[in-house]
């Protein structure tokens, strides 16, 4: 997912997203540690996705708190 997308969706859109692509993570994870996956690059992609999230979240977030402190 490419940060374009990540900025157009919206604040409850993202933590939906969160939510799914840590799910997801954990159960990547977890088969790796089964049987190794055909392509382990998935992981670290999934982690990036997530970061990528995170980032956009608090940075809403951050910018909620400037506007309130503003007025």
């Amino acid at each position: 997912m490419e940060q374009e997308v990540i900025k157009e969706l919206s604040t409850i859109d993202l933590k939906e997203r969160l939510e799914d692509e840590s799910k997801q993570l954990v159960k990547l994870k977890l088969n790796h540690a089964v049987s190794p996956l055909e392509n382990p690059n998935k992981i670290k992609a999934y982690r990036k996705i997530i970061a990528r999230i995170k980032t956009e979240l608090r940075k809403r977030e951050l910018e909620e708190l400037n506007k309130t402190s503003d007025k």
